[in-house]
């Protein structure tokens, strides 16, 4: 599975102005808001926070990648922030985060959830490809740069 397919225009963020890390979990949650159920909205809501609570996914090196499992949906979901300005988000590396990779996965999918996140490391820890996300001004201008790393890295 391609990780620029997960995304829509739709569910990506640029340039956005957010302070705090609660503010960015809820606005990326929001961009879902048309591919699912105010019900489905509100239970990945509360997966995501919970998730948070146990540990940051604030990954370092200025990205977060917060993610969750739900019962109630049957395919992934995702969204892209790239903020204004970097934001604290209690990272490993202590860092604030400008970036954010939000995952939602149906909770029988286990292990394309993982493999998911895995490719999104993969592709995130490519410190040319972040600049190049970080020089981006438009929600199109991101997915094509999503599309064209994967396709580049990946091979598909």
């Amino acid at each position: 599975m391609n990780i620029y397919s997960l995304l829509e225009i739709s569910t990506i963020l640029v340039n956005r102005e957010i302070s705090e890390k609660e503010e960015l979990l809820n606005q990326m949650i929001d961009t879902l808001k048309d591919r699912v159920t105010e019900t489905q909205l509100e239970e990945i809501r509360t997966a995501v926070f919970e998730r948070e609570k146990i540990m940051s996914t604030g990954v370092g090196k200025n990205l977060a990648i917060p993610h969750g499992k739900v019962t109630s949906i049957d395919e992934h979901l995702a969204s892209f922030a790239l903020l204004k300005e970097p934001i604290d988000f209690e990272s490993i590396d202590g860092k604030p985060v400008n970036m954010a990779f939000l995952l939602i996965g149906p909770e029988k999918k286990n292990s394309a959830h993982i493999k998911l996140l895995s490719r999104i490391s993969r592709l995130m820890n490519n410190s040319s490809f972040r600049d190049s996300l970080s020089e981006c001004e438009t929600e199109q201008d991101i997915y094509d740069m999503f599309e064209l790393e994967e396709k580049r890295y990946f091979g598909n």
